[in-house]
């Protein structure tokens, strides 16, 4: 009879170890599943922050701005324009009808 209270003694206390181990493994899990959840809802926020920054800086004002101030481009007017004359000798690998074409387009252009 005492061996017997005595290996279920022990099955009580192995028992209730393995418990406390559960219990503290169940609570370390929750504790990570709350961090995830609250670093998802930062990621969330600062990816929608980044969409609206995008959507800013694709403005077309901006992009005119930054075309004039940084890369010295500017608007084309009749003033700064180059008009190229089209002469069909430059096209001598051209097939006949292709220079045809093409100074019957540039006759209708001047």
């Amino acid at each position: 009879m005492m061996r017997l209270n005595l290996v279920l003694l022990l099955a009580v206390l192995a028992s209730a170890l393995y418990l406390v181990s559960v219990q503290y493994e169940s609570r370390r899990l929750f504790s990570e599943l709350d961090r995830a959840h609250t670093e998802a809802l930062r990621l969330n926020t600062e990816w929608e922050r980044l969409r609206v920054e995008k959507r800013a800086q694709a403005t077309p004002a901006r992009v005119e701005r930054l075309a004039r101030e940084q890369l010295q481009m500017r608007l084309a007017s009749p003033a700064i324009t180059t008009y190229v004359a089209y002469t069909p000798q430059a096209t001598v690998l051209a097939e006949p009808q292709t220079v045809r074409a093409a100074t019957e387009v540039g006759k209708a252009t001047r």
